[in-house]
């Protein structure tokens, strides 16, 4: 395709073991990507995700085949590739003992930005981290590390973005924040790598999935063309109960309205409930519609197949 930012072709990588075995990790790897797309790659623990990224970021150097950044090749062009790629990992890379600012002007400098300072100060508004700029890093919540990591990922408006796991190990309102930037980004024309295990966050992203298991992309497409892998659907009706996590947002977004009393006391809309309990307020049940009694009636397609009992059955 014409307009692929990232062209793979018949990855290999192979590691040597501690007693000398050679383990294959990557056994012929081929996908593309395109200009301004969130492409997700997923697989379980050890399919290979981190290495094909670390591979594609010039990080590490693949034994065969060939992969292309922004039609530069990784292996003998990768000055080029560095210029125009950005990578986040599964752990942040943020210094704890500078302050949030101090790490954007490290990085600001370090790729010849011309005015660090405004562009520091921009990045810590657009995340949500003016009020902590001037902290030390190692103070900072482990949502406010992400934020601070993906804005340092952004200095010198790189083309390419690699996020690896981007969410692991966050909250869900943080997880939620990290799903918005990458939907700006992209909307922006960045083009986004991304590799997780949730299966939701590459169906609430990705324009495109590829499934990576035992060394090979075993399904690649849109999120349709993936479901249209299983057997027909067939409706039913199913009582679903709401989970924790929708629980817990529904209950966060109502509160942010609310004043805290003292002595334990919540006040919501102006009402006090007293002896450190509240009542659901009328914002949650709102938040959480048709939930009450624990339980919700609604229709779903659902996909009848023993040896795939749901869209997780696919890893």
């Amino acid at each position: 395709m014409t307009d692929a930012v990232i062209q793979v072709t018949d990855l290999q990588k192979s590691f040597t073991g501690k007693k000398g075995a050679r383990t294959a990790v990557l056994k012929g790897v081929y996908f593309e990507v395109r200009r301004g797309e969130i492409f997700a790659l997923l697989g379980s623990n050890g399919a290979g995700k981190t290495t094909t990224v670390r591979i594609l970021s010039t990080v590490l150097k693949a034994d065969g085949g060939s992969a292309q950044v922004c039609g530069y090749d990784v292996a003998r062009q990768a000055d080029k590739v560095r210029e125009r790629i950005s990578l986040t990992g599964q752990f942040a890379a943020v210094d704890g003992m500078l302050t949030g600012r101090e790490n954007l002007l490290l990085i600001a400098r370090l790729r010849g930005v011309a005015d660090p300072a405004n562009l520091a100060d921009g990045l810590l508004e657009r995340f949500g981290l003016a009020g902590a700029a001037h902290r030390r890093a190692d103070t900072y919540s482990g949502g406010m590390t992400r934020r601070l990591d993906i804005a340092m990922s952004l200095v010198g408006s790189p083309t390419v973005l690699f996020l690896d796991e981007p969410t692991t190990g966050l909250d869900p309102e943080a997880r939620l924040a990290v799903w918005q930037t990458a939907r700006e980004l992209a909307d922006g024309g960045t083009t986004i790598l991304l590799t997780t295990q949730y299966l939701e966050e590459a169906e609430q992203l990705a324009q495109r999935i590829a499934i990576l298991h035992d060394g090979r992309i075993i399904a690649n497409g849109t999120l349709g063309e993936l479901e249209e892998l299983l057997p027909p659907a067939k409706e039913e009706y199913v009582i679903r109960r709401p989970t924790l996590e929708e629980v817990f947002l529904a209950i966060i977004n109502a509160q942010q309205g609310g004043v805290a009393g003292q002595g334990g006391t919540v006040w919501q809309g102006g009402a006090a409930e007293q002896g450190g309990t509240t009542r659901q307020s009328d914002a949650i049940r709102q938040d959480a519609t048709a939930r009450q009694d624990g339980a919700t009636m609604q229709s779903s397609a659902t996909r009848q197949n023993s040896a795939y009992p749901d869209r997780r059955a696919v890893l």
